[in-house]
């Protein structure tokens, strides 16, 4: 157990560590884009939805991947 410890949390940017993940989706009908580390996939995939159907209202959907470290000092993360 690490008592008084201070963390940080911040965008995982370790050795292998995924980017994050996009979907759009359409708030009118809920079809959505394909999940995608880029950028364009979901865009052009709203923009496409909207000129076929003219929906016009859009969430984007962001999974990022985190990593808590401990402060200088504070050693590794515990064992389970």
């Amino acid at each position: 157990m690490i008592k008084k410890a201070t963390w940080t949390l911040g965008a995982d940017h370790s050795q292998g560590a995924s980017p994050p993940i996009r979907e759009i989706e359409c708030t009118t009908c809920q079809d959505r884009s394909e999940a995608s580390t880029d950028q364009l996939g979901p865009d052009s995939w709203a923009l496409h939805h909207a000129g076929l159907t003219g929906h016009t209202g859009y969430r984007e959907i962001v999974t990022a991947f985190l990593r808590a470290t401990p402060g200088p000092g504070k050693g590794q993360l515990p064992t389970p």
